[in-house]
């Protein structure tokens, strides 16, 4: 039968195929249909013929085609076939489907869709025709009969979609499904229905299945829907992330459900490089994914990134059009969310109202964590935003070429922690990544190298860690560092110590490297440059103290603990510490040669031979041989003559020119230093260790050569204290001016005497143990330090210049002031007062530079150690000796001990907090005089805030006391020295704690009690009083408290109204109203109005973000309900603040700029919040009554009163203009006249600009929410611009006759007003 078939339908018509095709039963043609396909002999033929003798043009026709049609699909569905067989069938039925009827083409659809509703399909193939039966639908024109009505075939289409996507898709056929789609041809709105479907099935499917399902949806979104494709993705990921974050801080059993993490990363990372491959092919993607997320940052970045999206957009990075873009949204992201941080860390009132979401940067990091499971296209983004930050926000120059470098930790500004996050990253993925290594290692080199004229400590920090987290790692990157050495004898001092602190781990490793930094320091040596030199030393110095030799002390033996940044790696043990002794030794004759150098290279070998020595003690006879030979050069051996010391020699002339030759006072503070350290260290060492004769003999030698150095500085002790100024020529007849060189000579020797004598002092007193001789010895050489310095303070304090006056580093080592004052605290001499004033100057250079000059100054647990001595004996000595008591004694010049010891306090209070943030309660234990050592287990518990409420206290007690005597007594600068103490010791107060409101309600005490007329006084109280009060809660009702008095003392503007005075806060009279409360209250005012803005734009952020639908939408307006109530009090609050000063005769300046400028943020403020009504007017179709209210207020109480205000400022101005231009020549007012008036009057345009917006904005409201907002307000007044002729002819014609006369200026009122103003302020 089959061959009678094909033999029909061979001929030219298929007349005799149709008869012949009738004339069998269906179940004859689908029963041989079956046995050729299922033999796989010549199926494809035979349907070839079936189809032709059934033309669509009959009905049987049509209906055998139908069924041949549907028994086909069943057959190749049944999987009974072979699968070129199957494909063959497929084929012939796609080619088929256009010649059907609509109606079968609807017929046939609803049966594919019914079999994926039931999941009657058993392998999916037939799937394939769908999309042509829905093409060859949408092509068809004639309208189909339906149920409900009559529908086009691109209807009927549509609705078989729809039918299509709200049934139930089985899993495995959910990917098959949704690639179907890109063949059918659809409208944006079915694009719709078919994403939503799909991304609904991901919560269904196996995590496996979701990247080839994403891929389809991304091919699809090329026909619109490419939001809804990313936003699904997105959020779907998000989830799933913070699940699986749950789950693993959750119970450990849940691991065993969970999905590992390992799977999910890689799942992720597939789907970003789909999404990737997909915006390089289609641009419009990828501005889709960026303005998506520029919507959300307009609200809550942290809403809308996730660590799945940060990597997304890191990827990104690599194609060249979104690079530049993406990167900088990055960075503004990161620094915004700082900038958010910083301002509800600051703010209790922000604290109640907005929840703590995760930061960016903690995001950010964690992409850094997951992109170890093989994320390569993540990382080079990582590295360029890494970079990028580095780059943006590292330290800044500043004027004098010191860089503001601050502890980065500790800083709270939002730059800095940005700098320090891309620190971190670039760590972290250096880390992770071996394929960036070189390119990191590169980069921050070449940043180094490049930018020696800008701050780059940022950089060298981040090489010092790269350095230490792996040294053997780098050696395949050795070339790149050695390159860098290259450029050290260009780069400037504290570069190149700091380079070369950074890779010194490095060189223990590397021979090669270590050679070729020894050869360019060799070379540096001896170059032109000084700072060439000066860095060579710096290198030098450098390998000394690290290439131990052996037998050297450890460490412990020196108590002296590495600091982190010397990581010992020690590859071959013995062989380098025999090797070292040579390499050391060799480096020692290169170094000896720079004792014949500039004074500025010597002294920074003496600087750095100290360190050398504790480090590595087997140099010592090597180092103090060297000192001995040089302190021989300047040194008197006859023992009565005097003085003891060649200052002659120490000085170089050269022609006119004079310099320092030699320091002698650095050479001699070195040998103190180096021989205290050898008899602490190694003499007890030695007398436990003398066993064999030989060592003795040699010891005996040793012990002879520091005899040597003993009985010298014994010899020039006795010698000074005998010597005369006389005998130095630095009597008070000496000529100390720096125009001459016999004067500069004098000023270099007197230095070098005073240096000496310092040296000596510290020399006397470590080996002293308090004997009556040793201590006036001490006083002896302070009294010659005393006489020269009291010389040149009074030469300095009659000639012009002020150089002699500048001091000098003081040579006393931490330990020795520390030790001084701990035995002095009890005189009150002038040896007290100087060292006060050096252990003063120590933490001045602590907080400047971060370490301290002398032994040990680098060394940050040491200096702690000294901090909390020199503390506990300050602060012993103000609060026993007060300053009153002191100063009754006798009147001293200068500043009393008692007042420098606060001084001190108030300093290294900051520095604490600066540097050892971590020790404060360390350093807190160390102040309680009253904590033994036995006690310490107990006071464990005892918290920071307790032990820092109990200082507190001393400090209130002594405010108190200064505060109880009378107006004239009063001492302003210990006052003022009292509150800042206070001020920074409350910054460690737990805010929440009950000693927190102690203190603020101390202050608030002390502010509303007591009248004192001192600007700086009254100015730090305040500021400590908001600094506490935003921490508690919003300072609103104090700043309307505050505004009522400055009202009550000034006076109103209308002159004819008496004020009543409210007297709420003693410490604002009349001289204290303004400027200096008035101003402090402007800017806590600007303060809060920032803070209401910054939560308007949050609001906005969450409406724009929210869905439109109405339930949605009302919920919204619901939960943003308690910020919009806030906004609005505080609106309300502000509102009569200003009610007050507006009506306020504040004096002219800057008060009244200011004044103007927050109006004009106010008005900026409450238009935002109007717009935002705007916005929610749309969804919810009303405003709350306490809006009513506050727009009321704002019409009833400020803007009426501005206008006044305007005019009163005005006429203030023109009547100061007519007052001067009467004295005043009128050509020297007209010369600066109109840049003045343009600079002075810009406020009262922009605020007036403001008031307007605010109130065009309350016309489209009132429109929108219907009600009548503007009934509350006044028309403005009239600002007619209008030149009047008349009265212009009338002013020309005065102005003529003005010209004759010598006239006065002022009918030139409007011209010269503004400069009169100006004169009055200087």
């Amino acid at each position: 039968m089959d061959q009678k078939i094909l033999s029909l339908a061979a001929e030219k018509t298929a007349d005799k195929l149709q008869e012949f095709l009738q004339t069998l039963k269906e179940d004859d043609l689908t029963n041989l249909l079956q046995n050729q396909a299922v033999k796989g002999k010549v199926a494809g033929a035979l349907l070839r013929a079936i189809f032709k003798g059934s033309p669509c043009s009959e009905e049987a026709g049509t209906l055998r085609r139908h069924k041949i049609y549907t028994y086909c699909i069943q057959l190749v569905e049944s999987g009974d076939l072979q699968k070129e067989t199957a494909s063959e069938i497929i084929g012939l039925l796609m080619l088929e489907a256009h010649h059907f009827p609509a109606p079968l083409l609807v017929e046939i659809a609803n049966e594919f869709i019914s079999a994926v509703r039931e999941g009657s399909l058993v392998n999916g193939k037939s799937l394939e025709l769908l999309p042509i039966i829905l093409t060859a639908l949408a092509t068809k024109k004639e309208n189909l009969a339906n149920g409900k009505g009559v529908l086009s075939g691109e209807e009927s289409k549509k609705q078989l979609i729809n039918t299509l996507c709200s049934g139930r898709w089985d899993q495995q056929y959910v990917i098959q499904l949704t690639s179907m789609f890109k063949d059918v041809p659809l409208s944006a709105e079915e694009v719709e229905f078919v994403v939503e479907k799909a991304l609904s099935m991901f919560s269904k499917m196996n995590l496996q299945e979701i990247p080839p399902l994403v891929y389809q949806l991304l091919v699809l979104s090329s026909k619109g829907g490419r939001k809804s494709v990313l936003e699904g993705i997105t959020a779907f990921f998000n989830a799933v992330d913070k699940q699986h974050n749950e789950d693993q801080s959750g119970d450990e059993l849940l691991d065993v459900v969970t999905v590992p993490s390992g799977e999910l990363r890689h799942v992720e990372g597939t789907i970003i490089l789909h999404i990737v491959f997909a915006i390089k092919l289609d641009y419009e993607l990828g501005r889709e994914l960026l303005k998506q997320l520029k919507a959300g940052q307009q609200g809550d970045s942290s809403n809308n990134l996730s660590p799945f999206s940060i990597a997304l957009l890191l990827s990104v990075t690599r194609i060249q059009r979104f690079q530049e873009q993406v990167l900088d949204f990055l960075k503004t992201s990161v620094v915004k969310s700082f900038k958010d941080l910083q301002l509800l860390q600051g703010s209790k009132f922000l604290q109640n109202l907005v929840p703590h979401r995760a930061c960016v940067s903690t995001m950010i990091l964690e992409v850094v964590k997951n992109s170890v499971h093989s994320w390569d296209h993540v990382t080079q983004g990582l590295v360029e935003l890494g970079f990028l930050l580095m780059d943006s926000y590292g330290p800044k120059k500043v004027l004098d070429g010191k860089a503001i470098e601050t502890s980065l930790g500790l800083s709270k500004m939002p730059n800095q922690h940005a700098c320090k996050l891309g620190a971190n990253i670039l760590l972290e993925t250096f880390k992770i990544h071996e394929m960036v290594r070189q390119e990191i290692l590169e980069q921050v080199l070449n940043r180094v190298v490049t930018r020696a004229s800008s701050p780059i400590s940022h950089f060298l920090d981040l090489l010092s860690n790269i350095v230490m987290y792996a040294p053997l790692v780098l050696q395949s990157c050795s070339s790149k560092v050695t390159e860098a050495f290259d450029y050290l004898s260009f780069l400037p001092l504290q570069t190149v110590q700091r380079l070369l602190k950074a890779v010194q781990p490095l060189l223990k490793v590397s021979m090669s490297m270590r050679d070729s930094l020894i050869l360019v320091l060799r070379k540096a040596m001896f170059a032109n440059q000084l700072d060439a030199r000066k860095s060579a030393v710096a290198g030098f110095l450098l390998l000394l103290k690290n290439f131990k030799v052996l037998g050297s002390l450890s460490s412990s033996q020196c108590s002296q603990s590495l600091s982190v940044s010397q990581v010992h790696v020690d590859v071959h043990g013995h062989y380098n510490s025999v090797a070292n002794e040579t390499f050391c030794l060799e480096i020692m004759d290169s170094l000896r040669r720079c004792l014949s150098q500039q004074a500025d290279v010597r002294l920074m070998l003496y600087e750095g031979f100290y360190d050398v020595l504790r480090r590595n003690s087997q140099l010592a006879n090597s180092i103090m041989q060297t000192l001995l030979s040089q302190l021989k050069q300047f040194y008197e051996p006859k023992p009565d003559l005097l003085p003891p010391l060649k200052l002659e020699a120490c000085i170089l002339a050269q022609g006119d020119k004079i310099s320092l030759q030699e320091p002698l006072d650095y050479l001699l503070c070195c040998i103190q230093h180096c021989l205290a350290w050898y008899k602490n260290t190694v003499i007890p060492l030695q007398q436990g260790e003398e066993e064999e004769e030989e060592k003795e003999e040699e010891e005996e030698e040793e012990e002879g050569f520091y005899q040597d150095l003993d009985d010298i500085l014994e010899s020039i002790t006795n010698r000074m204290i005998k010597s005369e100024l006389e005998d130095f020529e630095l009597d008070k007849s000496a000529d100390f001016s720096q125009s001459t060189s016999i004067g500069i000579k004098n000023n270099i020797c007197a230095f070098l005497v005073m240096g000496v004598c310092e040296v000596l002092i510290e020399y006397n007193f470590s080996i002293s143990n308090f004997s009556k001789n040793k201590c006036e010895n001490i006083l002896s050489l302070f009294m010659c330090y005393k006489k020269l310095s009291d010389i040149l303070n009074e030469k300095a304090g009659k000639g012009k210049t002020k150089m002699a006056n500048k001091t000098n580093d003081s040579f006393l080592s931490m330990k020795c002031v520390s030790s001084l004052l701990t035995a002095l605290f009890r005189s009150s001499n002038e040896f007290m007062r100087y060292a006060v004033n050096v252990a003063l100057q120590k933490v001045q250079q602590l907080k400047e530079t971060g370490h301290m000059s002398g032994p040990d100054g680098q060394n940050p647990d040491k200096v702690f150690q000294s901090l909390c001595d020199i503390t506990r004996v300050l602060l012993w000595r103000y609060t026993s000796i007060p300053t009153s008591v002191e100063e009754s004694g006798k009147k001293e010049k200068g500043k009393s001990i008692s007042l420098l010891c606060l001084e001190g306090l108030q300093k290294i209070f900051s520095a604490v907090q600066q540097f050892y943030q971590p020790k404060v309660q360390q350093f807190l234990r160390a102040l309680d005089v009253t904590d033994k050592a036995g006690e310490e287990r107990e006071d464990a518990d005892v918290s920071v805030t307790q032990r820092t409420a109990f200082q507190i206290r001393q400090f209130q007690r002594s405010l108190l006391n200064l505060l109880s005597g009378q107006e004239e007594d009063f001492n302003s600068k210990e006052a003022v020295l009292l509150v800042t103490v206070l001020t920074s010791l409350s910054k460690l107060l737990d805010p929440s704690s009950p000693q927190f409101s102690q203190m603020l309600s101390w202050t608030l005490k002390i502010c509303k009690e007591n009248s004192r007329e001192d600007a700086l006084f009254c100015k730090s109280l305040m500021n400590l009083l908001f600094s506490l009060h935003v921490l508690y809660k919003s300072p609103v009702t104090l700043l309307r408290d505050l505004s009522q008095d400055i009202h009550g003392h000034l006076g109103d503007i209308d002159q004819d109204i008496e004020v009543e005075k409210t007297n709420h806060f003693a410490i604002v009279n009349l001289r204290m109203a303004a400027p200096t409360v008035c101003l402090l209250v402007l800017s806590q005012a600007e303060k809060v109005l920032e803070e209401v803005d910054w939560l308007i734009t949050k609001l906005k952020g969450q409406v724009s973000q929210e869905p439109l639908s109405e339930e949605a939408s009302s919920q919204a307006v619901l939960s943003s309900h308690p910020v919009e109530k806030a906004i609005i009090m505080q609106l309300g609050t502000l509102l009569t603040f200003f009610h007050e000063l507006v009506q306020t005769a504040l004096p002219s300046g800057s008060c009244v700029d200011t004044l103007l400028k927050d109006l004009c943020k106010m008005y900026t403020t409450l238009t935002a919040l109007v717009r935002y009504y705007l916005q929610v007017c749309r969804s919810s179709g009303g405003i709350p009554k306490n809006m009513e209210k506050l727009v009321k207020l704002s019409g009833s109480h400020l803007t009426p009163l501005c206008y006044s205000f305007i005019s009163y400022v005005q006429n203030k101005k023109s009547k100061s203009l007519n007052y001067t231009g009467e004295k005043k020549e009128k050509t020297a007012a007209v010369a600066t006249a109109m840049a003045r008036v343009l600079r002075e009057t810009k406020p009262i345009p922009n605020l007036i600009f403001a008031i307007e917006q605010y109130e065009k904005f309350l016309i489209h409201l009132s429109k929108k929410s219907k009600v009548n907002l503007m009934q509350h307000m006044k028309l403005s007044t009239s600002r007619d611009f209008k030149i009047k002729g008349n009265i212009l002819d009338m002013v020309l014609r005065e102005e003529g006759e003005d010209k004759n006369e010598e006239g006065t200026a002022s009918e030139h009122g409007e011209q010269n007003k503004e400069p009169a103003k100006k004169r009055r302020k200087k």
